[in-house]
């Protein structure tokens, strides 16, 4: 039966991030089912969910209380449109979001997945200061940093900075103004940490303020700039930030879909450092990994920016077909419910320490080139040359090696290139770690110790 579905799926499906000449000719794993952290494949083979199915899963699969919830709602409806209508789930959620987020947030925008959160927080930026009128209306560019990732829409790649995602877009994209990554191991400046007095923050505000006047917002990804390698900013970075768009009167946007729903250790990277952006994306975590949605929460002034009479045309003309799915609304009151009983974040700080107190010792290793680690997020960089700094060839596949040989034992994971990402659901448990953690170390050396 399973040579069948691959064959159908060889010839039908269209992956994505994949190159399909190479997928031609392996033979793919086909998920079946799920239980906890584990994934189990069409064969019987279980695995390890190292990554939490691309960052989304947090309570482990078939939770029952989400499952629960999903039942009960497709037996009252399971669509209708927020356009002109409302649903008891999306004022739910709304309530519940807005209680756990940043103070200052008051308003909830819907949409489907983390990009077109994105899209939301860009639009309503821009559309903010164009409804000012006057000077304002200069304001229409973006600060955005490079390395970033934000997503695959248009407006998402626009402010992003991975060269190897977005260069191939560069004629469709809007401008933006790009300033360094906060990123200590390769510091753009070339400088080191934390002699440095956080210079890179200097390079920011030197930008900003020459352009301040034509600038409406600035877009980060709080703490940890996932996709680009796990890049993690220095303590105090993101507070300064805010406080540079105070300075400068330019909207910050906190884009939190992969940091979210307590992957960095608090329910959003945001209050680590006390900040509370004007627009926050948040998707990936906020149904448990189950089903798709998005929300973009936006602070009390942008809001009433929208507001006037029919004739005034101020009205946000944006949706989507499922803006406040009913489905998607009740998996996540699901989600943060669970959060709350079982205390989530609360027992996370002793697997964040257990972590840390595993991986130190790999910092010796003579491939590890740097541990990256906030909260349950993880980036291990692998390097030819450690005293360099030097990366492996990317045509060597170094990461994807390791990961290929810890699928083979049981763990499934993807890399970053030579980063190692680590990102397992919040309910994996210490001796689960430990053995996702041993099967990771064990591949590393072997891998790195063969290639010559």
């Amino acid at each position: 039966m399973s040579a069948d579905w691959i064959e159908k799926g060889r010839r039908l499906i269209w992956h994505p991030f994949t190159q399909m000449k190479e997928w031609e000719k392996e033979v793919p794993t086909i998920i079946d089912r799920g239980k906890g952290v584990t994934l189990i494949d069409a064969e019987g083979k279980r695995y390890l969910d190292g990554v939490s199915s691309l960052w989304v899963n947090i309570h482990g699969h078939r939770k029952k209380e989400i499952d629960e919830a999903l039942i009960d709602q497709i037996k009252r409806i399971s669509h209708s449109t927020l356009l002109g209508l409302t649903n008891f789930p999306a004022i739910e959620l709304a309530e519940r979001l807005l209680k756990v987020a940043p103070p200052g947030l008051t308003k909830v925008f819907y949409s489907d997945n983390g990009s077109t959160a994105v899209e939301v927080a860009i639009k309503l930026a821009y559309g903010f200061w164009q409804r000012r009128g006057g000077r304002y209306r200069k304001k229409s560019k973006f600060v955005s940093f490079k390395s970033a990732y934000h997503g695959d829409t248009i407006g998402a790649v626009s402010v992003g900075g991975i060269d190897l995602f977005h260069r191939a877009y560069a004629p469709l994209l809007f401008e933006t103004i790009k300033v360094p990554s906060p990123t200590c191991y390769r510091c753009p400046l070339s400088l080191t940490a934390p002699s440095c007095g956080m210079a890179c923050i200097e390079a920011v505000e030197k930008t900003i303020k020459r352009r301040r006047h034509e600038l409406a917002g600035l877009i980060i990804e709080p703490l940890v700039q996932a996709a680009a390698g796990i890049l993690t900013s220095p303590p105090g970075y993101l507070k300064r930030i805010r406080e540079l768009c105070n300075k400068y009167d330019l909207l910050m946007i906190a884009d939190e879909v992969a940091t979210g729903f307590g992957r960095t250790g608090r329910m959003f990277a945001c209050e680590q450092e006390g900040v509370t952006p004007d627009l926050m994306a948040l998707s990936k975590g906020i149904t448990g990994g189950y089903l798709p949605l998005a929300a973009t929460l936006a602070t009390q002034p942008i809001y009433e920016a929208y507001l006037g009479e029919y004739a005034e045309f101020k009205t946000f003309f944006h949706g989507h077909s499922y803006t406040g799915n009913p489905l998607g609304c009740a998996a996540a009151i699901a989600n943060l419910k669970i959060f709350e009983k079982e205390k989530v974040l609360d027992r996370l700080r002793p697997k964040i320490a257990f972590v840390k107190k595993r991986l130190d010792p790999w910092k010796r290793w003579a491939h590890v080139g740097e541990i990256r680690q906030t909260g349950l997020i993880v980036g291990i960089e692998l390097v030819a040359d450690k005293k360099k700094k030097t990366p492996y060839p990317i045509e060597w596949r170094v990461g994807a090696q390791v990961c290929r040989r810890a699928k083979e034992r049981g763990v499934l994971l993807r890399p970053l290139g030579n980063v190692i990402v680590l990102m397992p659901p919040l309910s994996i448990s210490i001796r689960e770690l430990e053995r996702l953690i041993r099967i990771v170390g064990e591949e590393i050396k072997r891998v790195t110790s063969e290639i010559k």
